[in-house]
């Protein structure tokens, strides 16, 4: 069966609380989305801002397609601005959302029902008649159908009978789970003949995805969700999720390229400044990772044991994370890419297991640390030589209304360069002055951005003279690495996973996963 994907990231996901595009990031979304294959891709609505009217305009494909409502209350549908404006945009395919519930007709739009009849199939004809492609989103249509299932469905023919290509089913509330979603879909589709059957459903109750899945068992065929699932209160259907449900589980076919799937959700989550969730499924950087000793003993001898599916089907991959319950399999593994001689049965990888263990113990933590890892081996391999040796570093604040001041010293190949920085805090003063330090020999950590820097403590008992540890993730736009460092004071255990980000730079080795 074939299946059609249309995303509404750019405008149901940009409904999202935090999320701002700017006419660039919509740009970018856009071709990052049509460029994999999805079918369809909605650009926003022009009648609502200029910045989506300006998108229109600079932007065209058979892919983008407009978002719009049925015309006004008593306005003909060829005098109404916004169907106007839907016209004037040159989109092929126009999607226009109308009334299914009793409820909303008369409580929202103060009409009667043959009113709301009457807007659904004028609008729909008036955009049809122009040659453009009409998908119709029957908002409100699964709620509206448990008020009153036969004026629900009158809408929906109405739409179909005055030339929509596609009628779509919504769960405008997002409250329908998938056994209700199933049956008022298969009613749904059974009463439109000849014409596409479309679901979109939110996920106020958890279940978007798998609303989205009933609904194609009960005869849809177009699928309408935002690509990572954010979107207005608890967000839209996954897309990245159930295209990859439907084609690898479900044995669907579609357009999209699949193995682009986990590179393009990094991007769009970049472009729209939120962290992409670990644990999304296919896409998210755990999504197959594997800690337990006997998992991953087991996903190294044959991935099928602990994986559904094969992570490269996804565009992702396997990871094998170190801490206290990890075997000497999976540091095997880790070790594989650095040393490639080395064997499961050499002595060494007994030594970097135990020493994981005894500083985990100590309350280090290397499950996302990869690149502190990367350092502790190639010291324990004796294969580390490290690229500046510190002098002394040296904290001032001045309170109250002051500034912290960082001086570092540090030795490069027999040179000594010392630099004093200011910063807000003692940590970005730090990072500032060791920066500014490095630079001056190596240009390349110029490149070296800190994205994440997290402070936990490692026992409370101890209340302030407790050890915290403290993990900063880098990035220098190629690669992005997480190093460690654990003291009970929070200064140097800053200092160490600093030093680790910029020596993981300068090894050039690349991320370990």
């Amino acid at each position: 069966m074939r299946l059609e994907f249309y995303d509404t990231t750019l405008r149901d996901g940009a409904q999202a609380a935090g999320i701002s595009y700017s006419l660039s990031d919509k740009k970018q979304i856009f071709a990052l989305l049509s460029g994999i294959g999805i079918d369809l891709v909605e650009g926003g609505d022009p009648a609502s801002n200029p910045k989506d009217a300006e998108f229109f305009q600079e932007c065209s494909s058979p892919r983008l397609a407009a978002f719009g409502s049925t015309c006004r209350k008593n306005t003909p549908a060829q005098n109404d601005e916004g169907l106007c404006k839907l016209l004037a945009t040159g989109a092929r395919t126009v999607c226009i959302f109308g009334k299914t519930s009793v409820r909303h007709v008369e409580e929202v739009l103060h009409a009667t029902k043959e009113e709301n009849l009457r807007m659904i199939r004028d609008s729909v004809r008036f955009l049809a008649s122009h040659g453009r492609r009409v998908v119709f989103d029957a908002e409100h249509f699964y709620d509206g159908a448990e008020e009153d299932i036969d004026y629900a469905l009158l809408c929906i023919r109405t739409a179909a009978e005055a030339g929509a290509d596609t009628v779509t089913l919504c769960d405008t509330n997002g409250g329908i789970f998938p056994d209700k979603a199933y049956e008022l879909t298969k009613a749904a589709a059974e009463a439109l003949p000849g014409v596409t059957t479309g679901v979109h459903f939110h996920n106020d109750t958890g279940t978007a995805v798998a609303s989205s899945l009933a609904g194609v068992r009960a005869g849809a065929t177009h699928i309408q969700g935002t690509f990572l699932g954010f979107g207005e209160r608890c967000g839209n259907a996954n897309l990245s999720t159930i295209i990859a449900d439907l084609v690898l589980k479900g044995d669907c076919e579609c357009g999209v390229d699949l193995t682009a799937l986990t590179r393009t959700a990094h991007a769009v989550a970049e472009i729209s400044n939120v962290k992409l969730d670990p644990a999304m499924p296919y896409v998210g950087a755990a999504a197959f990772a594997h800690k337990a000793g006997m998992h991953s003993d087991a996903v190294i001898k044959d991935p099928r044991t602990f994986e559904h599916v094969s992570p490269e089907a996804v565009g992702n991959r396997d990871s094998i994370l170190l801490s206290e319950v990890a075997g000497r399999s999976a540091v095997a593994k880790k070790l594989e890419r650095l040393f490639p001689s080395l064997d499961k049965s050499n002595p060494k990888t007994k030594e970097i297991l135990d020493m994981i263990k005894l500083l985990e113990m100590k309350g280090y933590q290397f499950e996302d640390a990869d690149g502190s890892f990367v350092l502790l081996a190639e010291r324990m391999m004796n294969a580390f030589s490290p690229s500046f040796e510190l002098e002394h570093y040296c904290i001032k604040a001045v309170r109250p209304g002051g500034v912290n001041t960082a001086e570092v010293a540090i030795r490069v190949n027999g040179e000594v360069t010392s630099v004093s920085e200011t910063g807000n805090g003692p940590v970005n003063a730090l990072d500032k002055a060791l920066r500014s330090a490095l630079i001056k020999h190596f240009p390349q950590i110029d490149e070296v951005a800190l994205i994440d820097y997290k402070v936990r403590v490692v026992d409370s008992s101890a209340a302030t003279g407790a050890m915290v540890r403290v993990l900063i993730t880098s990035s220098d736009k190629k690669d992005t690495w997480t190093t460690v460092g654990v003291s009970t004071d929070i200064i140097e255990a800053s200092w160490s996973a600093l030093t680790d980000s910029f020596e993981y730079k300068l090894t050039g080795r690349g991320k370990i996963v």
